[in-house]
């Protein structure tokens, strides 16, 4: 991938900046485009600069990290690709709901620098090919999910939930030999994850496509979606539409 990548680094340490400025030198498709030691400047930096990735420091003193995410959308700036850091794993459920595109540990692991990088270049490039719909705002397609588990966080793979279900102001998320609850609505989730692998088929119900083994007609024109785990859901009338994509068709 070509992908020139404009980075802005955001954090009020001058080590914790140098320390990321070695890390992106390590990718050469990046260039870092600009810094800024604290949010105001952050948002300022955004503005001006339009950078494609945002390297965003979570403790920051007045204005933190979530407080440059949101006031990025408060004044309706096209969000970059955000690639959170810290130095306390305790934010991770919260850089979820902020829609950060991942979150790195301080000190920075340069495997796990690098792997983000990558998934985020991926991300940037589909900005740049697909149009985005009018009053659309672009949002990250989630690759992992933070979820708190016998008192500590972990993070599940999405490619490995089978299927997601509603439970109001909750989804439950079924893989193979679990099920994980999170705070989130359908409508939220669904809009952060990637429709060339998920794909809603009932106002409660998003399944996997890969995890899809087959489908047969049901009554008044519903299907019976049956997962190569054997779960059988139904795919209801008002997303028919989306028999296509499981055909091969276009999506739109």
């Amino acid at each position: 991938m070509s992908l020139e990548v404009r980075c802005l680094i955001v954090d009020d340490e001058p080590l914790a900046v140098e320390a990321i400025r070695s890390l992106v030198a390590l990718e050469p498709a990046l260039e870092v485009i600009g810094e800024a030691a604290d949010g105001n400047a952050a948002v300022q930096a955004v503005e001006e600069l339009r950078p494609d990735l945002l390297f965003l420091d979570v403790q920051m003193p007045e204005v933190d990290g979530f407080d440059v995410l949101a006031e990025l959308s408060a004044r309706h700036l096209t969000v970059p690709v955000t690639i959170l850091v810290t130095a306390h794993d305790s934010h991770a459920l919260r850089a979820f709901e902020a829609h950060a595109f991942d979150y790195l540990l301080k000190p920075i692991n340069e495997t796990r620098f690098l792997d983000a990088v990558a998934a985020a270049r991926s991300r940037i490039a589909e900005r740049q090919i697909l149009p985005r719909p009018e009053g659309m705002p672009l949002q990250p397609c989630v690759r992992r999910l933070p979820i708190r588990c016998d008192g500590r966080i972990s993070f599940i793979q999405m490619d490995d939930v089978e299927w997601i279900e509603s439970e109001g102001n909750y989804v439950k998320l079924h893989l193979e030999h679990e099920i994980h609850r999170v705070r989130e609505t359908m409508n939220g989730i669904e809009a952060r994850l990637d429709p060339d692998r998920f794909m809603r088929i009932h106002r409660s119900v998003i399944v996997n496509i890969e995890r899809i083994s087959h489908l047969r007609p049901w009554f008044t024109g519903e299907y019976i979606v049956t997962l190569k785990s054997g779960k059988e859901l139904t795919l209801t009338r008002t997303y028919r539409a989306n028999l296509r994509r499981l055909m091969g068709g276009n999506r739109s």
